[in-house]
């Protein structure tokens, strides 16, 4: 098959455009293999982005495989949670495939190992195998019982299989060179002894296999030709060879290696995030805090904005921190275009209009999404009491302040201008309400006379508008390189005590009628949010998922 034509953005794609080329494989397979003991992160979505990605574009396929090999991590929920989020990020499979499925085969390599004397049962503790490695500088030790027979290594292997061992008691090895330069190749832990419940195969096993030894054989049997890590298996791919070599696999696939996805502010190891749910630091694997995709998607996130970060930061063999102002860009960019702009005040200040009708109801006309040609209007009711942001009025402004001051005009968004005549307060000096004026030939927001107005506020009808709650979401960290934490220091020590404001008092205009979760909006001058999952008809709750502000827009626009 020849694709000469393609033209590759990055090396993996030449890598695969040569290998069709030569006929070194006629059809490119991949796989996705996460280990089901947590949620998916954003650093995941790369490299489902980049093997499904792959596959779609050459023609091939893509497997999602559960690497399913520690039943002490792993749970049928976090299997669930991940079949939903690749579903979700838009992507189909050609194989759902488990670790556990080749239980068996890897049982019989590893007797092929034993039988050809490069594999023995050593009967070390974990802390021996460990002391016993050596360092990058100084070889390892042997193992007193490196050297036993094929026949005395299949028997205790197969003790190990039947039970009759204790947790730590043993392990199968590779006997390949314990003064290796690469520590990987220093006689590695082929099998362990775990005596838990699968959550597929029960207790049919006592002992499973490392990641390591089963990572190879799996992409063998499923005919995986390019099999697509990150940076830090590179120094494994001389085991995953090794094993590969020494056993009669049906298919001899290829390991590549790119770098992981960084990202400020941020942290991606599971196990830290597990803390973070666990210990409470958060409200669950969903919070819209956490950069799991669940999370994300909670937040408002959609899967093209995701797509589009992924393929955007590209694909290289350096590791590097992605900032994550970009994140927000490219949702920010997505929703600018697609979503409707509504009203909503979160700090209210009551407004009288003194000179409007007491009974009267004006229905304000109001476009949808001034980006969308083919948006609609709405109607927005409008009557003498309405409510603005508190910030949106100071008593005492600077020189540059143009929103509502005493004596200032400013032009209610689509509706009016009002003029502030009083300041209302309470016992404790603080502003309670405003008393104005409107001009009533100032409809739509243009005055016959031609008179400028600098200032435009939102605002919302106090007969009118509904409570809601809003969650405005910050970074969870404040360390925005977080592989750069003080000596003496843990992550925990980052966490943001400002990364969750709760907003209950909040008013929407009337207009947000029968939402559904994860509708999105744009809340006029203070960002884009979507409906939360918590909401109800009789109190809607909406998270922030990102400010109007994008600083990223502004930095690359310097560059």
């Amino acid at each position: 098959m020849k694709n000469s034509s393609r033209k590759a953005n990055n090396f993996l794609e030449q890598i695969i455009i040569d290998d069709l080329e030569s006929g070194k494989v006629d059809k490119i397979i991949t796989r996705f293999p996460p280990e089901p003991n947590g949620y998916l992160h954003i650093g995941h979505a790369k490299s489902i982005c980049i093997n499904f990605g792959l596959a779609e574009k050459f023609g091939g396929e893509c497997n999602l495989r559960f690497d399913d090999t520690n039943p002490t991590k792993e749970e049928q929920e976090y299997v669930d949670a991940i079949i939903r989020d690749v579903e979700w990020l838009g992507f189909k499979w050609a194989k759902l495939c488990f670790a556990s499925d080749y239980f068996d085969q890897f049982y019989e390599w590893a007797i092929e190992l034993i039988k050809a004397g490069k594999a023995y049962v050593d009967h070390q503790s974990p802390e021996e195998i460990r002391r016993t490695r050596g360092t990058l500088t100084e070889p390892g030790i042997e193992s007193p019982y490196r050297n036993r027979s094929v026949e005395e290594n299949l028997m205790l292997f197969e003790k190990m299989r039947k039970g009759e061992f204790q947790e730590g008691e043993c392990v199968l090895r590779a006997k390949i060179d314990m003064s290796h330069p690469n520590l990987n190749m220093r006689d590695p832990v082929m099998y362990r002894i775990l005596k838990k419940k699968h959550h597929r195969t029960k207790d049919k096993w006592c002992i499973y296999p490392m990641y390591d030894f089963a990572h190879g054989y799996e992409d063998a049997i499923e005919g995986v030709t390019h099999s697509i890590c990150t940076l830090e298996f590179q120094d494994h791919r001389p085991l995953y060879d090794w094993f590969l070599d020494n056993v009669s696999v049906p298919h001899r696939p290829r390991q590549y290696e790119f770098a992981r996805l960084n990202l400020s502010y941020t942290v991606m190891s599971k196990r830290k995030l597990l803390e973070l749910v666990e210990k409470g630091y958060v409200n669950g694997w969903d919070d819209p805090r956490m950069p799991t995709l669940s999370g994300l998607r909670r937040r408002g996130f959609t899967p093209s904005s995701i797509r589009k970060f992924c393929e955007e930061i590209g694909v290289s063999k350096t590791n590097s921190l992605v900032d994550i102002e970009f994140l927000y860009h490219c949702i920010r960019e997505e929703l600018n275009k697609t979503t409707n702009r509504v009203m909503a005040v979160l700090n209210p200040l009551k407004v009288v209009i003194e000179n409007y009708p007491d009974n009267l109801v004006e229905e304000i006309d109001a476009l949808n999404n001034p980006e969308d040609p083919n948006s609609e209007w709405r109607k927005v009711p409008f009557c003498k009491e309405i409510y603005i942001e508190k910030e949106d009025f100071m008593e005492d402004p600077p020189k540059k302040y143009f929103r509502l001051a005493p004596g200032r005009e400013v032009r209610l968004k689509h509706a009016y201008f009002i003029t502030c005549k009083e300041v209302i307060k309470d016992e404790n000096g603080e502003v309670v309400e405003l008393r104005c004026t409107y001009d009533p030939a100032s409809r739509g927001g243009e005055s016959p006379d031609g008179r400028k107005v600098k200032g435009t506020i939102h605002w919302v009808s106090a007969r009118h508008a509904q409570k809601a709650e809003v969650r405005l979401y910050d970074n969870l960290f404040t360390l925005r390189n977080m592989d750069e934490m003080e000596e003496g220091k843990d992550y925990k020590d980052y966490i943001n005590p400002n990364s969750l404001k709760v907003i209950t008092n909040a008013l929407i205009e009337p207009t947000l009628k029968d939402l559904k979760p994860l509708q999105r909006f744009q809340f006029l001058r203070h960002g884009y949010f979507c409906v939360d999952y918590d909401s109800t008809p009789e109190r809607p709750v909406f998270n922030r998922i990102v400010s109007l502000k994008d600083s990223w827009a502004k930095i690359a626009g310097k560059k």
